[in-house]
């Protein structure tokens, strides 16, 4: 199995950023908040960002650990929990990952709640038609 995380996931587009903030859904699983959208599948099934804000933790040490455990989540857990609904949806989605702690969460409890987040995405994804469907619908 493939665990790559190609520079193509990540989601840098501004106004797809927008997007996400302004129309997108938003889930919980302290200290991680991911907001979400769904929209149609175009190249890439899944774009993500990963923000540790400067406000919650200082030491630019601090962010960057957190980013790696958050990203290392995300990269193992991805393949097997979203993206076989995506694909089946024919739909994907943009995502960004917020850090709300004020202190550094070990790698077990980011995992944990990483995993708790992309299965409640992927559910909401499960629920959205098909194009297909959609097409069917007079």
């Amino acid at each position: 199995m493939d665990y790559k995380l190609s520079k193509d996931e990540k989601l840098t587009s501004r106004t797809a950023i927008e997007r996400l903030f302004g129309e997108g859904k938003s889930l919980m699983a302290f200290p991680l908040r991911a907001a979400y959208r769904l929209r149609p599948c175009g190249e890439h099934p899944v774009q993500f960002l990963i923000s540790i804000p400067k406000k919650r933790i200082r030491r630019a040490t601090g962010r960057v650990t957190l980013r790696r455990r958050t990203r290392e989540a995300y990269r193992l857990n991805r393949r097997q929990l979203l993206l076989p609904t995506l694909l089946q949806q024919g739909i994907g989605v943009d995502i960004a990952f917020v850090y709300l702690d004020n202190s550094l969460a070990p790698y077990s409890i980011i995992n944990e709640k990483m995993t708790s987040l992309l299965q409640r995405i992927a559910n909401a994804a499960a629920q959205q038609p098909t194009p297909e469907q959609e097409q069917q619908q007079p």
